[in-house]
């Protein structure tokens, strides 16, 4: 088992910038594919950012190229997803996840099915 913990979650207001954290603990492996998704209310889990177990690769979503970067820290076990020029529709609850290792990383890791882990979220709030 693997457990993710989200961090940094928080107010702020449009423009703004905020930083998200996923630390992993148990039966870590840095050969995980990470990605972060997000849930507004009423709407679907939408997919945000992924990056490889070797950090080269990443995909992100088109609603967030160019404002997010997600990154990882191998020796810390942790994942970042740093959000900046903030949009009140990129209000929602944001969560960590994590994939058993794949032959390949591929767009299939943009998608919530390939992920076996989950964190519990942490809320990202952007007034207008």
């Amino acid at each position: 088992q693997v457990q993710l913990v989200e961090s940094g979650g928080g107010l702020v207001q449009a423009g703004e910038s905020l930083g998200l954290s996923c630390a992993a603990s148990g039966r870590t492996s840095t050969s995980y594919g990470m990605g972060w998704f997000r849930q507004a209310p009423g709407k679907e889990r939408e997919f945000v950012a992924a990056i490889s177990w070797s950090a080269i690769s990443t995909y992100y979503a088109d609603s967030v190229k160019g404002r997010f970067t997600i990154s990882r820290d191998i020796a810390k076990n942790t994942v970042y997803l740093q959000m900046n020029s903030l949009k009140p529709e990129d209000t929602a609850l944001y969560y960590c996840a994590a994939a058993e290792p794949r032959p390949a990383f591929s767009n299939y890791h943009t998608t919530t099915g390939t992920y076996d882990y989950w964190g519990q979220g942490t809320q990202v709030t952007v007034s207008s």
